[in-house]
């Protein structure tokens, strides 16, 4: 996939017509954003090919795609810092596509934090309400409401550099929730820090959003990521969304080929003459004496090429004797040692269930 070069050129925010935003025809009741044909070029190179989107009042939604798909620059024109080449926008059913980002009602939270590092936490958070001319009872309340939400009461008077990068993300978070916006934007919020880290911040996020009830829409390229914390999930390839609905829908239904490649591991192959999708979970290895009902499982003969162990299961490769070549997880419960037992170059059986072949549409 070609990676779009992006050039600010006429389209950067210094060069928006300020506006106000004008009420247009109501959307649907649960709709807060709306896109309609929206449309992006950098110089004549596509970003953004005709997007239809309605994300619904209070939903975590997340925008999925590899590098170059078009998600970012989609985030991008709806938070005002890109104006589309063609379409319309609308938050909360005002026409806001001409509309400059600090006059639309949205937050952006960036990967890189953007906190003011010689202010303390607290000091960080009541900024932009500050800047409102709040009254100051009304600042101290909301600071410390938001520092309860994120659990770093007692990091208010500590500047950014002395906390760790998951409690610098989460006053990025409370500062761009204490304005109380209509939706937040959430550009790879969670790409630079730790594994582990990000796996803890990906439930933090989720429980914050359905405490504060605000519209999170949210980019990434980590397929885990957002199967975990969205409600739906828009799948973007270059500039067009391939896939929209529930993460359980796109995983169980992809509705083509890259949606199947791209959400999870998959095995896509050929299939009595049909182009099938089977995941490596819904596929077992068998001992030599298990038999199955063949109305029920389809068996096979293959051979071990590769074997990985990755803790909670072990990730075989194996290949059957036409040369498919297929992709196993093996689950190592209370049978470890049997599962160590084979290793590259050893005969096995495999089966799955006819139940768990996905025919791919075409």
């Amino acid at each position: 996939m070609t990676v779009m070069a992006v050039s600010a050129a006429d389209d950067s925010p210094g060069a928006m017509a300020v506006s106000t935003p004008t009420a247009t025809q109501a959307v649907g009741a649960d709709a807060i954003v709306r896109l309609q044909g929206v449309r992006k070029n950098y110089h004549g190179v596509t970003a953004v090919e005709r997007v239809d989107l309605d994300i619904r009042r209070g939903e975590f939604f997340t925008m999925l795609g590899p590098s170059g798909s078009g998600k970012t620059t989609t985030l991008r024109m709806i938070s005002g810092f890109e104006r589309p080449s063609e379409g319309r926008i609308e938050v909360d059913g005002m026409d806001v596509t001409r509309v400059p980002p600090f006059q639309r009602d949205i937050n952006t939270v960036f990967q890189d934090y953007a906190l003011f590092p010689h202010m303390t936490v607290a000091k960080n958070l009541a900024y932009g309400l500050e800047s409102k001319r709040l009254p100051r009872s009304e600042t101290t309340q909301r600071v410390n409401e938001a520092l309860r939400m994120v659990r770093l009461e007692r990091f208010a008077d500590n500047l950014p550099g002395q906390l760790s990068g998951g409690q610098r993300q989460r006053v990025a978070l409370a500062r761009a929730i204490i304005n109380r916006p209509r939706v937040l934007l959430l550009d790879e919020p969670l790409g630079a820090l730790d594994l582990k880290l990000r796996h803890e911040m990906q439930f933090e996020l989720k429980h914050i959003q359905e405490q504060v009830k605000i519209t999170f829409i949210y980019v990434t390229h980590d397929q885990e990521e957002a199967l975990i914390m969205s409600d739906r999930i828009a799948v973007f390839n270059e500039g067009l969304i391939e896939q929209l609905g529930a993460a359980d829908e796109l995983y169980e239904r992809p509705a083509n080929e890259f949606v199947a490649d791209f959400l999870g591991t998959s095995n896509l192959i050929d299939l009595d003459g049909a182009r099938v999708m089977i995941r490596p979970e819904r596929i077992h290895l068998l001992t030599d004496a298990q038999t199955l009902d063949a109305g029920v499982w389809r068996t096979q003969s293959a051979v071990v090429r590769e074997r990985a162990f990755l803790g909670a299961f072990t990730r075989y490769l194996v290949a059957l004797a036409d040369g498919t070549q297929l992709l196993v997880f093996h689950q190592n419960r209370n049978d470890f040692a049997h599962s160590a037992a084979r290793q590259p170059g050893d005969d096995v059986r495999i089966a799955w269930q006819h139940a768990s072949v996905y025919h791919i549409p075409q």
